[in-house]
């Protein structure tokens, strides 16, 4: 070892080799390591003095030395010069510039024996390395802040795209990813993880998709990344994915139009309840008969423009507002609701207690929920989803509608399925439903635990191919069965449709 006047001890070098406190102010550079605090305090044990850096407002960013002139850290910061050294009774300062991508800040040494040559090498290497730091990480910040723009953006367009506006969904989209949204259809696919790793799989899905898609990671479930895609292939580059990863899936949506996104993602998550009993974890929603496709289209037609009459009374911008909410609220919680749309949950809870009120319904009945959820999947198919009074009068009922032949085969053929279960899965679901959806009360109606009318609900979903304890399309078919046969009973509603007969 040999000695040097600042009595910093040092290792004896040969030539081409760096001395001991190069290599270790070197080692701060190294990911695992990057820190400005440390390297100032690194640096403070090193020349065995105090160390501060301020920024050009003269604020303390790391370290603790000793108060300085203001005006002299002022002409360091602002560039006027590049370093300064003096002595101050006792003590020896030395303040050096240290570059920013934005703004120059300043690095105060003091000590009690004089800097010499030695000393000085090492604070100019190390205001170097803070200086890389420092534009390293407003460069990584500057990525963080572009990505998150990204994000909310690409969030603000799915949003736009839920609420059936096209037009703006589009205008969003161009400026940054031109031809995202020019096919008039698309389908929606979701990919389910761990909350942990959604964000890998959401920048994974981005590179896959070569951002020739909408990737979004849903506002309301937090394991759940949301992909909106024109192109065929987005559906093999998502499997590719899923494979890759253990414990994801995929489920996916017919093709639809861009109006009819929420309807697509609604598929989608429904979807997902396949794909978790499937070996290669993913499933597309299957296009399987719909009851309203077996129903009269004029009448159905009819008798939802008459159901939806109280809402003609509003302006036409308010009651599309109300009718986007309400559906979206009736396939989700009012708190996930609002995340997807971006409002509050107690605007979401408005709007339906308004629509609500209007139609005359209660959404706390599962029933009438299913009724309801019907007329907004019909209205989609009107022209402008108003009624004709001269036609609505001679419009048939809800029972007339589901009395159907069609209908009532396609109910008994989808609740005969539970009845190859030994345990009375059938009379525990009719009671669920009755009861609100609510375990408790209908263990209380049926004697006995809720726990076993959980596990036959749950029996019930793989059974049917429809998820079930979440409120959505998949339950409201699975109660429109059971009032096709006479199972539960056909909701009342105060409104105008209530006024005319039952057919």
């Amino acid at each position: 070892m040999a000695a040097r006047k600042d009595n910093i001890p040092q290792p004896a070098t040969t030539a081409g080799e760096q001395p001991g406190w190069a290599q270790e102010l070197l080692e701060h550079l190294r990911p695992a390591g990057r820190s400005v605090r440390r390297v100032v305090d690194w640096l403070t044990g090193t020349v065995h003095g105090a160390v501060a850096l301020r920024d050009d407002t003269g604020a303390l960013v790391a370290g603790s030395g000793p108060a300085l002139d203001e005006n002299l850290v002022a002409d360091v910061t602002s560039g006027r010069i590049a370093s300064a050294a003096w002595e101050d009774g006792e003590r020896h300062l030395r303040l050096v510039q240290v570059g920013h991508p934005f703004r120059t800040w300043a690095l105060a040494v003091s000590r009690d024996t004089p800097f010499d040559r030695h000393s000085a090498d090492v604070i100019t290497h190390t205001a170097q390395v803070i200086e890389l730091l420092l534009t390293a990480g407003e460069t990584t910040a500057a990525g963080q802040r572009l990505r998150r723009a990204s994000a909310d953006l690409r969030l603000a367009i799915l949003q736009l795209l839920m609420v059936e506006d096209t037009v703006a969904a589009r205008r969003v989209a161009a400026g940054l990813w031109p031809g995202l949204l020019e096919a008039d259809t698309a389908c929606v696919y979701v990919v389910e993880s761990e909350p942990a790793r959604r964000d890998r799989l959401a920048e994974e899905a981005l590179h896959s998709t070569e951002e020739e898609a909408l990737v979004v990671r849903c506002p309301a479930m937090d394991g759940h990344v949301i992909v909106v895609s024109p192109r065929e292939a987005t559906a093999g580059d998502l499997k590719s994915l899923v494979e890759r990863h253990p414990d994801t899936f995929l489920g996916g949506s017919v093709r639809q139009s861009l109006a009819r996104t929420a309807t697509a993602y609604g598929q989608a998550v429904s979807a997902l309840a396949v794909a978790r009993f499937r070996p290669d974890k993913t499933a597309v929603y299957a296009e399987r008969t719909h009851p309203e496709r077996l129903m009269d289209p004029a009448a159905l037609s009819g008798w939802t423009a008459r159901l939806l009459r109280p809402l003609d009374a509003v302006p036409h911008h308010i009651r599309a507002e109300l009718l986007a909410t309400t559906r979206l609220g009736l396939e989700f919680t009012a708190v996930n609701t609002a995340k997807i749309l971006g409002v509050s949950r107690n605007t979401v809870r408005a709007r339906m207690e308004r629509v609500e009120n209007m139609l005359g319904a209660d959404f706390d009945d599962l029933t009438a929920r299913a009724v309801v959820h019907l007329t907004l999947h019909t209205q989609f198919t009107l022209q402008d989803g108003r009624a004709d009074s001269t036609f609505e009068a001679s419009v048939p009922g809800l029972a007339h509608l589901l009395s159907g032949p069609a209908v009532r085969v396609w109910a008994g053929e989808l609740l005969e399925r539970l009845d190859q279960d030994a345990r009375p899965l059938r009379r525990t679901l009719r009671t669920w439903i009755a009861a609100g959806g609510n375990a408790e009360r209908a263990a209380q109606l049926l004697g006995v635990h809720a726990q076993t009318v959980r596990e036959h609900v749950r029996s019930a979903e793989p059974v049917l191919e429809r998820q079930l304890p979440a409120a959505g399309t998949d339950l409201y078919e699975v109660v429109l069965a059971h009032l096709a046969l006479g199972d539960l009973e056909t909701p009342v509603f105060a409104g105008p449709a209530s006024t005319h007969p039952p057919g």
